[in-house]
């Protein structure tokens, strides 16, 4: 008998009742999470303050008077802000086109996005708004690596957006985001990037350009647009943020289609404190920034001292970009062709000592002992790793990979093995060069070049470098003795030989200079004697004031070194730096009064307070009178002296003016006071030049007084440092903004003293005596 079967009906209740518990405490679990969040329970989490003032590293930004960035000072963050409304439209446009279509509509949160995110696991698109990956880079950086660790920290994320879209604009998010990304090789926020990839600021990209930059926001190590790195995949990265910006009408087809087929037209231009304009002066603001900072009154509201690497500081400093790069230009160019010149009379078989000259090889290996003794690595090894002496010099004989300057290489740059103490000779080929230029009314530095490359000549030839000036020094022998004597330019006085006799000034010896041309028959006028630089009338002057009153006169004009009491510095054998020349023969253009060279006018924090404000420092030296009537032999230097080459087109066929005189012929027409000035054996070629309103000194010769030409046609200052300054001159004048002046200087109301008399044609230029000196060296 079969058995019934029954249907029973299945009891759903309990389960609709555990579905509706299980769901409940879901949904309410969830503001839960947040709230834990919100306190810190699953990790540190930013208060009101933090999100008010978020904490990154501001670079120090160098601006000239023109306005232009010169250089910036960082560790590790080369981070300087920019404004929402300094960046395109196009560049907002591509950002939210690629990174977050909704990014208006949204707060902080993107709901649909996230919906997607999670029903797709991940594989439709990320659902991380901007307001999110703001506060990732703001407060977390990289995510973490396990399932536990990227959910909480997405959790973070969401309420950290969520309170940045409450305390913020959507434009000022937009801003920070720029601002806080990383785009590489020190490219930290969008002006760097701007500046560095394309050599602008961000309000002037194009569109392809600003593509580019939001395509790195994905990951800025991998689409790295530098030759070397991944272009092609940049390209194709700044192609899909282009598809984008047409997918959601921000540009039409046709547009996308014509940039997609473009390169991506870099310029890259590195940011680095051994790179870009002004590298030498930047080297010296930092020092006197490090003097500002370490004082007492210099500090923060909160006591601390400012950090010039992190606290984002505006230096607003006297420098004219646009001079500045006329004149590293003119260096460059005139190096480079005195260089070329300089290797070809210092082949081995020309000169079997090269680059040194009239040394033994004793006094050779000398010179480069203390080279080794002087350079990085020594310190390096002796005073850092604290290895022992023998050991280090051991490893300069040690061949070694490195990167060497050339001037004819791409980039200047060559790699190459040498023993470090071959390369230390190798540069020892290397002409140096120093140039500043200076507002004599003002005291305004425009212009700082201590040199053709930072990055491999690092010693400053502007300031820290001193030299023997030659005759460059003869305008203060000059000045004095007018001051004293009141003499006039027209006073005539014997070329003869004088001899000042031992001890009346101090000379152990009898001192009796010589002309270089022989020739010490007749009278010549003082203006007709400093033009031709003639030694035995600087002697007689000096011989009729003594050398005290001109030691006091430069002191005066600001030199800084100690000059012995001694006659021979009349022919300019003190060792003193471009600037204090500079500054010296300033004042002989502001009608006598030294006014000490400013390089920064103020300083500001990162929120425009001024912290620093620069007070003029002036002192009365000269007499209006006396100060005119020196400038006024100084004119004649340039029209009938060692400097007429900058007027007169005489020389040009000569083989000379082809090798090293680079721009030539310049011809001027304007008032030009200036003085040249050779060493012995022509070690330093100096330029000192002057119009009313800009005074330029130039120096040029070798690291070591050995190191020069062979002959005073290529190692005169006419040759070796005039050119510069006519170079960097012209290209002043071109440029009408900065006005230059070409008017007479300014003549006294009052002039009690002739200045207008006949001249003669100039001999070749003078030469002091000095005695080459090598010290010792003591292992």
């Amino acid at each position: 008998m079969a058995k019934k079967r029954t249907n029973k009906k299945t009891n759903f209740s309990k389960q609709k009742r555990w579905f509706w518990l299980l769901f409940i405490c879901g949904i309410s679990l969830i503001p839960v999470i947040f709230l834990l969040a919100s306190f810190g329970t699953f990790g540190f989490m930013p208060d009101h303050t933090a999100l008010e003032n978020p904490r990154t590293n501001l670079a120090t930004e160098v601006i000239s008077s023109d306005g232009v960035t010169l250089g910036k000072f960082y560790y590790e963050d080369n981070r300087t802000p920019v404004s929402f409304k300094e960046l395109p439209k196009h560049l907002v446009d591509a950002l939210i086109a690629t990174e977050d279509i909704r990014y208006f509509d949204h707060a902080g949160i993107d709901a649909r996005g996230t919906l997607r995110a999670l029903f797709k696991f991940g594989q439709g698109g990320g659902a991380s708004t901007i307001s999110q990956q703001l506060a990732k880079q703001l407060f977390h950086g990289e995510g973490s690596r396990n399932t536990f660790g990227r959910i909480t920290q997405k959790i973070k994320e969401w309420v950290i957006a969520t309170r940045l879209e409450k305390q913020y604009t959507k434009e000022e998010i937009i801003a920070q985001y720029f601002n806080i990304y990383d785009f590489g090789n020190n490219a930290d926020g969008i002006r760097s990037a701007a500046r560095i990839y394309f050599g602008k600021e961000p309000s002037a990209l194009n569109l392809k350009e600003s593509a580019m930059l939001v395509g790195m926001f994905k990951n800025s190590s991998l689409y790295n647009p530098r030759p070397e790195r991944n272009p092609v995949g940049t390209k194709n990265r700044r192609n899909v943020v282009l598809s984008q910006m047409e997918k959601y009408g921000f540009i039409t087809q046709t547009v996308k289609d014509s940039l997609q087929q473009t390169p991506l037209d870099l310029n890259y231009t590195p940011e680095s404190h051994r790179e870009g304009i002004a590298t030498y002066f930047r080297a010296y603001l930092k020092t006197f920034l490090k003097d500002w900072i370490n004082k007492s009154e210099n500090v923060k509201p909160n006591g601390e001292k400012y950090n010039i690497y992190k606290d984002g500081l505006k230096i607003y400093t006297t420098i004219d970009s646009r001079m500045q790069f006329l004149a590293e230009q003119s260096v460059t160019e005139h190096m480079k062709a005195l260089q070329a010149e300089f290797f070809v009379q210092n082949t081995p078989r020309r000169n079997p000592t090269a680059p040194f000259l009239d040394l033994e090889d004793e006094e050779i290996e000398r010179l480069l002992k203390l080279g080794m003794k002087r350079s990085e690595r020594w310190r390096k090894m002796r005073y850092d790793l604290k290895k022992p002496v023998r050991e280090i010099i051991a490893s300069f004989d040690k061949p070694t990979k490195m990167r060497i300057f050339s001037w004819t290489a791409p980039n200047n740059e060559i790699d190459t093995i040498l023993t470090p103490m071959d390369s230390m000779r190798y540069y020892k080929f290397f002409l140096r060069a120093g140039m500043m230029s200076m507002e004599p009314q003002t005291g305004f530095v425009k212009a700082w070049v201590g040199g053709f490359n930072y990055k491999h000549f690092q010693y400053d030839m502007v300031k820290q470098g001193k030299r023997q000036v030659g005759s460059t020094f003869k305008p203060f022998v000059y000045a004095a003795a007018i001051d004293q004597l009141q003499l006039s330019p027209c006073d005539t006085f014997p070329k003869a030989q004088i001899t000042i006799p031992a001890f009346k000034y101090g000379n152990i010896k009898p001192w009796a200079p010589k002309n270089s041309s022989k020739n010490y028959a007749g009278f010549e006028t003082l203006k007709s004697a400093l033009a031709n630089s003639r030694n035995t009338i600087t002697a007689r002057l000096m011989n009729e004031i003594g050398p005290q009153p001109v030691i006091d006169l430069a002191k005066n004009l600001g030199v800084e070194q100690r000059i012995p009491a001694v006659p021979s510095i009349a022919l300019g054998t003190p060792d003193l730096s471009v600037y204090e020349m500079v500054a010296a023969y300033s004042t002989f253009a502001n009608k006598g009064v030294y006014t000490n060279p400013v390089m920064v006018t103020h300083i500001e924090d990162k929120n425009g307070t001024l912290l620093y404000q620069f007070s003029p420092q002036t002192k009365d030296v000269l007499s209006e009178e006396v100060a005119y009537v020196a400038v006024n032999l100084m004119e004649g230097v340039t029209k009938f002296g060692s400097g007429q080459r900058l007027r007169h087109d005489f020389a040009k066929n000569q083989a000379v003016y082809k090798e090293i005189i680079t721009g030539y012929p310049y011809q001027f027409d304007n008032p030009i006071a200036g003085k040249t000035g050779t060493t012995q054996n022509h070690s330093d070629g100096w330029f000192m030049g002057m119009v009313p309103n800009l005074v330029t000194g130039v120096w040029v010769g070798g690291e070591d007084r050995a190191i020069h030409f062979k002959s005073i046609t290529y190692g005169q200052g006419a040759s070796m440092a005039l050119p510069i300054w006519a170079n960097f001159m012209k290209g002043c004048y071109a440029i009408e903004d900065l006005e230059i002046s070409k008017e007479e200087f300014e003549k006294p109301e009052q002039l009690s003293i002739e200045t207008e008399c006949d001249t003669t044609l100039s001999d070749e230029e003078e030469m002091p005596a000095q005695e080459l000196i090598i010290p010792e060296i003591d292992f």
